[in-house]
């Protein structure tokens, strides 16, 4: 059984025998480091993780939860990261060891965290994180199993889960989804998608409506749709220019949505530097200026910077901020030690970012953090 969700892409395109899809020639990125922040080192987590969530809380503090230490070896723990201190602390346990989950916030101040991956394959397990008791209860099982779902809160408060796998193992990829109703702490299945998806991004647009973009199902995706709340279905919309998976999303103050990296079908010798944005109001996506580094395995949600520009990490030893303004991608001043993958971004209350765990490529979790300071 394969376990390790991370490299999980391998087994499946063994198995599928997909064509590459070539890379669509973008404008080209500025390479010269920018004076919009820097990225130092911080504070380490209690545990090194990969694979987990990163929460932001109403008090300011990030809930991590999860994650993994290795292949194989998933974490129940969780901890407190408080910005006042700069320091983690421990809180309580997950019910169940997982990587890979979703988590999100809701309107009551608790965190719902479903599906993932556990020591038996993904589950269909839910639990909530409370922060006045500090921990975390069980609640009603998701409709299905799913392996690295995502899960988006809607402006209803309720939460829309889309996707993952429902099993370890080839031709697992889910096109159904379905809708946590936090009135009822239930779930209920909704429209399916049109296309399966893993490793996808679902970002909510200005509008209500969620877009789905990417990820793997039967073949690697370059297809998008919509789901609207008020029909409770998903429709189409246009293609990415480039097809991926493993990459990141990020709503521009203006609506639009930048998809940036990722991979092809040939993973870690696939990276992608190419980055596309997406116009609700034209249904399409146009080429934007590259990334300055190739990277995957990111966080599904690039921040938002007060500034309205957008950071993205992971993947790579370099942070970068992209300026709507101009349409380019800049680099930090600051580097890491190594190109983590899977680490997480966390936007806090004074407008730093908390980038934590990952990542390199022996599997192995770091405990290092960064702060990234505009």
């Amino acid at each position: 059984m394969k376990l390790f969700f991370c490299c999980l892409a391998s087994v499946l395109v063994a198995g599928l025998g997909i064509v590459v899809l070539a890379a669509t020639p973008v404008p080209s990125a500025t390479s010269a480091v920018s004076s919009l922040g820097s990225v130092a080192p911080s504070s380490p987590m209690l545990e090194p993780r990969s694979g987990h969530s990163a929460t932001l809380l109403p008090d300011g503090k990030v809930l991590i939860a999860g994650g993994m230490r290795r292949n194989s070896d998933f974490y129940r723990s969780a901890e407190l990261y408080d910005p006042a201190t700069a320091k983690f602390e421990r809180t309580g346990d997950l019910n169940l060891s997982r990587v890979g989950h979703g988590a999100v916030l809701l309107g009551s101040g608790r965190v719902l965290i479903v599906g993932g991956w556990t020591g038996h394959g993904s589950t269909d397990s839910a639990e909530l994180y409370d922060p006045a008791t500090r921990k975390f209860t069980v609640i009603a099982k998701m409709t299905v199993r799913r392996g690295e779902p995502r899960a988006t809160r809607l402006t209803n408060g309720d939460v829309l889960i889309t996707g993952g796998d429902d099993h370890d193992g080839l031709d697992a990829h889910l096109a159904s989804a379905e809708i946590f109703h936090a009135s009822t702490l239930s779930f209920q299945a909704t429209g399916s998608m049109h296309d399966a998806r893993v490793s996808h991004t679902a970002t909510l647009l200005q509008d209500g409506r969620v877009l789905v973009v990417g990820g793997h199902g039967a073949k690697l995706n370059a297809s998008a749709e919509l789901y609207d709340l008020k029909t409770g279905k998903f429709v189409e919309t246009g293609s990415l220019i480039t097809a991926r998976y493993k990459h990141t999303a990020g709503l521009l103050s203006d609506g639009r949505v930048l998809i940036a990296g990722g991979s092809d079908d040939r993973d870690w010798n696939g990276n992608l530097n190419s980055a596309e944005i997406y116009d609700p109001h034209t249904g399409k996506f146009t080429a934007a200026s590259a990334l300055n580094d190739a990277r995957f395995k990111l966080s599904e949600e690039a921040v938002s910077l007060r500034s309205g520009n957008l950071l993205i990490a992971g993947g790579s030893k370099e942070t970068e901020i992209f300026d709507p303004a101009t349409g380019k991608f800049s680099i930090v001043a600051g580097q890491m030690n190594q190109k983590w993958h899977y680490m997480s971004e966390t936007g806090l209350r004074d407008g730093s970012v908390l980038m934590a765990g990952g990542y390199a490529n022996d599997d192995l979790g770091t405990a290092q953090t960064w702060i990234y300071r505009p």
